[in-house]
Parts: structure tokens; C-alpha cells; sequence
């Protein structure tokens, strides 16, 4: 009998140690924890996150772990599902290229959380500490698997109305989450199964600008930390989650033309590294949208046209992206809400132009109902080019056509963030420093980057956290 697919992975996690780590996915993954940190302080500010943190407070007793920001003291999935939810709040949280998962930010929220948890010995559990190896470990468990599982059928979810890190992400957090409980193989495959059985992540917040979307990091979180004490406590889940007749493809790609390459999932598992393909973020925005701004921004500056100036302004893009940043015209012209804003092509490249660019604080309602932005945003259009890379790789194409008759071009070969177009440093802590000045000092962000940057020495990881709330 063949063996599980969630077995097989299983039985690597159980394997895998810090020391089998590539030196690059190492220094990544710590510069992953420090974007997430600050990305959850920034989405804590927001009336959403204020309102997941309300919410979570309320359901939780008062536990060992801690809501960043507020320093709320709650269980441990509640800690993961606000700090997870908080990281997705301002849509600035790193992409897996391929899957376009948000692979990070329900990582590190859960690994957090558990470090917590279980340097306080409650729920049952005998105190121990996690070290910044293990965490580090862990995490990278985490993102790796959400990203090859998310990359069976690249590109086909957005296009039915799923979000993929709601549906692929709760499975790296269930491997994660077991890893940093001892679990065995086969409850590892259990939880596996039974957070598959969770599969949900729809979009149809997109249509009206609603904020659902952003709660799937953190319920990522949530739903693998269950996942895996229901399994380390002996509720067993289906083997065959992900390849079965009822798996988690065959359920939500009900189109048997579809293909499934169901091998990707363990393939040179361990010697090729997927999470390597995963890019941060400059741009507080769909991950598709980031070369179109980039280069709409460097014609800008090369040229010195105004908005006023633009006739015209014609992107190219591949198949895929259009479901998820292009259509329907009506809604991403006039984008509801800022969320909606987000994931509109059209309209974030006229509030680019118009702004100058596009930070923290873009989308907000004085430009939402801005008349000139959204007069220029209807002049934004699209065209499909088959030549046009598709998931894994974000390519953008900006023709500008002016009203004096010139027309301009700009191609961004690959997104900025990415592998082979990486953020600098300089630019992640600048990006850091940002989202989390509204709770951190100078000196405060600096203590914590400085604990993040050499995390693999660090005897308890959960001393991050009490960075995070000793103001």
C-alpha cells in the first residue's frame, strides 16, 4: 500500500533538524519574524485589528500567551488567531511566489504562541522551553510545507473564489505546531487530516470590500495549533487528505481537467527548499500588483509627468492575475473599503501616480473618494499576455500614454522583494521601523531587532514576546 502523502511528510518533519537548515533559509526565515512582528503591530492599530483583538479577548480566558501590542494575556490559539490576523491586516505580509500563500504570518504567530504556552507548563503540557533554534526550525517546517502543498494546482483557487492561504496554510501550521510538541509521525499525519477537514478560505469579501480575508492568517493559526493537540490526544484525521477521493483537491477543484501534480508536495523534500521563492513585501498590497507600481513609479520619476498629465495607461498581464486584481472593472475602479483597494490593479496604480506612492497609510478614505484618483483609475486598463509569466514568477508591464502623444514603458522583470530582486535590509527594517513605531521606542525596536537577527543563540524564544509587551 502506497504510503500518505501526509505521512511522508510526517515522518521528514520528525527528521528535520536546525542543523538541516540551508544557512540563506535560516537567515530568512529570522527576517520573516521580524517583518511579521511589525506588521502585526501595524495591522494591532487598525480598526480591524482592534476589533479581532475585542473579539479574542472576549473568547478567551486569561492565559499564558499574549496579544502583541495590548499584551492581553490569553490561551494559545487566541494569541495566534488575533497575532496571525493582525499580520494580514494592511495585505503587506510576505507571498510564497507560486502558491500565493501568506506563509509567514500564521507561522510566526503560532510559533510564538507555543513558545509561550509551553515555557508556562499549563494545559497539561510539561514546561520546557523553546529555543531559537527550535523555533526557527519550526517556523521554516511551517513554510515549507504550506507553500508545496499550495503549489499541487498553482493559480486555479483565486479563479473559484478560494484564498489559498486560508485552505493551504492551516496544514504548515499543523506540522509546525506538532514539531514543537514532540509529536510522532503518525499523530503528525492525524493532525494533518483533521485540519484538512477545516478547509474553508472563501472570497467573497472581495465582491464588496468586506474584511474576512485578513482573519485567514490567524485562523490558519488557530485551526493547526487545534489540529494538533486534537491528534497528540489521539483523535485521528484521513491519511489520504490531500490526494483522496474526498482530499482537499478533489473537493475544491471539482473539474477533473484540472491538473494535480500531487508529487510536488514531497518532492526533493528537503534538498530544495520552496519557501526560497517566497518575496516580502515593499508595497502594502496584492503581491501581482507590486511590479506594476514599481514601474509606473520609475517612468514617473524618469519622466516627471503628474497624473494630470496621463492619458492613458495599459498593463499587460498574465491569465491568472486577472480574477484577482483585475475584474470585475466596476468593483476595481471604485474599490468599497480599503481592503477592496488592495486588490485593485486599477486603482491602486491611479492612487500611486496621483500620491506619489504607496505605504502604510494608502487607502484611506480621503483617497478612496478622491475624484481625480478615481477618474484616472478608470483610465488604467489591462490586456492579457500569454507571454506573461504565470505563479511563481511576477512580471509587470506599464505602457503610459501621455496627453501630449508620447507613450512611455517600464517592465519590472521580477517583483521587488523577490529572490532575484531582493529588499535590502536597510529597506526591511526601514519597513519595520514604520509599522511598529506606534508601540515600540527606537530603542525598544532596536533591542528586538537585534534578539530577532541573532534568534539562533537565543536559550528562550518566548523572550521575544516579552519584548513585545514589557511598555
Amino acid at each position: 500500500m502506497t504510503e500518505s502523502l501526509s505521512l511522508e511528510l510526517a515522518r521528514w518533519v520528525t527528521r528535520v533538524s536546525f542543523e538541516d537548515l540551508p544557512a540563506d533559509v535560516v537567515e530568512a526565515t529570522k527576517r520573516r519574524v521580524l517583518d511579521v512582528i511589525g506588521l502585526a503591530l501595524a495591522g494591532a492599530e487598525t480598526p480591524f485589528g482592534q476589533s479581532v483583538r475585542q473579539a479574542a479577548v472576549a473568547m478567551s480566558p486569561p492565559g499564558p500567551c499574549h496579544i502583541l501590542g495590548t499584551g492581553d494575556p490569553v490561551g494559545v490559539t487566541a494569541a495566534a488567531f488575533a497575532n496571525g490576523s493582525f499580520a494580514q491586516a494592511l495585505e503587506y505580509d510576505d507571498t510564497h511566489l507560486e502558491s500565493i500563500v501568506h506563509m509567514s504570518s500564521p507561522a510566526v504567530a503560532a510559533a510564538l504562541a507555543l513558545s509561550e504556552l509551553l515555557a508556562s507548563g499549563s494545559a497539561g503540557l510539561k514546561s520546557c522551553v523553546t529555543t531559537g533554534r527550535t523555533l526557527i526550525t519550526a517556523i521554516a517546517i511551517g513554510n515549507e510545507i504550506s507553500s508545496r502543498v499550495g503549489s499541487v494546482a498553482p493559480g486555479q483557487f483565486h479563479r473559484l473564489g478560494f484564498h489559498p492561504s486560508g485552505l493551504f496554510a492551516p496544514f504548515g501550521i499543523a506540522y509546525l505546531a506538532g514539531k514543537l510538541l514532540g509529536m510522532t509521525a503518525q499523530q503528525l499525519a492525524y493532525g494533518a487530516g483533521i485540519v484538512g477537514s477545516f478547509a474553508a478560505g472563501l472570497l467573497e469579501c472581495w465582491v464588496d470590500g468586506t474584511q474576512p480575508k485578513f482573519l485567514h492568517p490567524g485562523w490558519a493559526a488557530q485551526s493547526g495549533i487545534a489540529a494538533a493537540f486534537l491528534a497528540r490526544a489521539g483523535t485521528d484525521g484521513p491519511g489520504a487528505v490531500f490526494e483522496g477521493r474526498f482530499g482537499l483537491f478533489a473537493s475544491h477543484l471539482q473539474d477533473a481537467n484540472i491538473a494535480r501534480d500531487f508529487a510536488r508536495i514531497t518532492r526533493d523534500l528537503g534538498t530544495r527548499w520552496d519557501s526560497r521563492n517566497a518575496s516580502f513585501k515593499p508595497f502594502p498590497v496584492a503581491h501581482v500588483i507590486h511590479p506594476y507600481i514599481d514601474a509606473l513609479l520609475r517612468l514617473k520619476a524618469r519622466h516627471a509627468f503628474t497624473a494630470a498629465d496621463v492619458e492613458r495607461i495599459e498593463c499587460p498581464v498574465a491569465a491568472f492575475i486577472v480574477p484577482i486584481v483585475c475584474e470585475p472593472t466596476a468593483e476595481k475602479w471604485a474599490p468599497a473599503s480599503d481592503s477592496h483597494g488592495r486588490v485593485s490593479l486599477q486603482y491602486t496604480l491611479a492612487e500611486a501616480l496621483h500620491l506619489g506612492g504607496i505605504g502604510k497609510k494608502a487607502y484611506r478614505p480621503s483617497s478612496l473618494g478622491n475624484p481625480d484618483i478615481l477618474a484616472l483609475a478608470r483610465r488604467v486598463q489591462y490586456i492579457v499576455d500569454p507571454d506573461l509569466p504565470g505563479p511563481g514568477r511576477f512580471k509587470g508591464i506599464v505602457r503610459v500614454t501621455l496627453k501630449d502623444g508620447r507613450t512611455l514603458e517600464e517592465i519590472e522583470e521580477y517583483n521587488r522583494g523577490s529572490a532575484e530582486n531582493p529588499m535590502t535590509d536597510a529597506e526591511l527594517r526601514a519597513k519595520f521601523d514604520e509599522n511598529a513605531e506606534e508601540f515600540l521606542s527606537a530603542d525598544q525596536r532596536d533591542r528586538l531587532a537585534g534578539e530577532i537577527m541573532r534568534l539562533e543563540e537565543l536559550e528562550d524564544a518566548a523572550g521575544i514576546v516579552e519584548l513585545l509587551i514589557a511598555n
